[in-house]
Formats: structure tokens, C-alpha cells, sequence
């Protein structure tokens, strides 16, 4: 008879609504070496990586707030962050 307890999830905080969740339900974002930002649904890009919920609603609060910058510690434009909208919206199935 084994006492073992369930695995403990990872937890992570979703930069946009800056609620905890488990890793494997959030998008993980980077930074690529050209400073570009990449979508990173395996999470095992090198690198900082922040994260977002994959929902419709906290994607566009980010769009409008640019915390993503703040978590990745680097500057990001508006053009860039709407390609990742894009993205993860398509990677989610809600697009």
C-alpha cells in the first residue's frame, strides 16, 4: 500500500489578470534573441518567460495594459504583442 500524495502541479501568475493557475494551463511568452516575442506552448525555450491565461478576455486586457514587457523585463511595441494575441488565441482553439 503506497501513501504517496498526488503530484504537486506547478503554479504560475498569469501577467494580465495576475491570477495563480496551474503551469499547464497558461501560455508561456519569450523572448527570442533578435527581441522578438515567441510563443512558447512546450515552455522549454530558453530564456524569461511570462505568462498568460489562455483566455480571450485577459489576452486583450494585456494588449491594452503591456504588462508582458514588465515580466519580461524588456520593451515591447504593440505590433508584436498583437502577432502573439493572434497566436495564442489560434493555439487556445478560440480564434
Amino acid at each position: 500500500m503506497s501513501n504517496q500524495s498526488p503530484k504537486k502541479q506547478p503554479q504560475r501568475m498569469c501577467v494580465s489578470c495576475r491570477t495563480r493557475r496551474d503551469k499547464k494551463d497558461l501560455v508561456r511568452v519569450t523572448l527570442g534573441e533578435d527581441g522578438n516575442l515567441i510563443v512558447d506552448p512546450t515552455g522549454k525555450h530558453p530564456g524569461r518567460g511570462a505568462y498568460l491565461c489562455k483566455n480571450e478576455d485577459c489576452i486583450k486586457t494585456e494588449l491594452k495594459a503591456q504588462r508582458i514587457s514588465k515580466g519580461l523585463n524588456a520593451h515591447t511595441d504593440g505590433k508584436s504583442l498583437e502577432q502573439i494575441a493572434k497566436e495564442i488565441l489560434e493555439l487556445c482553439g478560440t480564434n
